[in-house]
């Protein structure tokens, strides 16, 4: 089940031709890279923190290992894989966006992460790397501005190893009904306004506040990851549903 139907495709609440969606996503990174770890903090509370170590958690990362953090941004996951697989494993660090490739190289260069650690600019529907290669790949809050999410999700699986995971955080549908009232007043009223304040870009958290609701509910993803061939899929709602981590393997 596809965001896409023929030739056009969802940005944020818009319908957009499919072709466009790539360079419009990527105008709304390029101009929120520079700040993307303030505005994280400042929009979670810092509690996107907590998330990404309950996804470091469920990894089972092991010394030696290959993990390709995709969509990796700014690096969060990329450090903390790195210090776990040790010298003899290997982080690759992709991102389809040049700003936020280099905002977290510069940033993982700067507290001492250097070694296991590849950065590679890439779409997630079409991943440059062997067959059969990664033990693990996550993608984090990155899934929901991919174009074809059916096509990267098969591309994900083609170059996970047998007995590899793949770990897919992402927003989703809260599960409470006044959680979701009180998340939505908050997303379309605060966060473009911080956004301005802070970047004076309110724009780009407009869309990402869209993208948000467009992107597949919990049990959708969960079907879409199955159909494409992932096994033992499963999910796990963290802060209601406003966050959930889904979690599927490749035998």
């Amino acid at each position: 089940m596809s965001e896409s139907a023929g030739d056009t495709t969802h940005f944020g609440f818009k319908t957009v031709a499919a072709s466009e969606k790539e360079s419009l996503v990527a105008d709304v990174f390029h101009s929120v890279a520079a700040k993307y770890d303030l505005m994280n903090d400042l929009m979670s509370g810092g509690i996107h923190r907590v998330w990404k170590r309950f996804t470091i958690d469920c990894s089972g990362i092991r010394r030696g290992q290959r993990v390709l953090d995709l969509a990796g941004g700014t690096g969060d996951l990329t450090a903390r894989f790195s210090r776990l697989v040790g010298d003899d494993g290997q982080v690759v660090l992709a991102d389809i966006n040049s700003s936020m490739l280099k905002v977290g190289r510069d940033k993982l260069r700067n507290i001492g992460v250097l070694g296991n650690v590849s950065y590679v600019q890439a779409n997630a529907e079409a991943l440059p790397f062997p067959d059969n290669h990664f033990d693990l790949i996550t993608i984090a809050f990155g899934l929901r501005n991919v174009t074809d999410k059916d096509k990267a999700l098969a591309s994900m699986l083609r170059v996970l190893k047998p007995g590899g995971r793949l770990l897919v955080l992402e927003f989703s549908k809260p599960q409470i009904k006044l959680l979701s009232k009180v998340y939505d007043a908050y997303s379309f009223h605060l966060l473009p306004k911080m956004g301005e304040a802070v970047l004076n870009d309110g724009a780009s958290y407009q869309y990402l506040a869209e993208s948000i609701r467009m992107h597949p509910d919990q049990d959708t993803l969960k079907q879409m990851m199955e159909t494409q061939g992932f096994e033992q899929v499963n999910y796990y709602n963290l802060t209601g549903g406003i966050v959930a981590l889904h979690r599927g393997f490749k035998f």
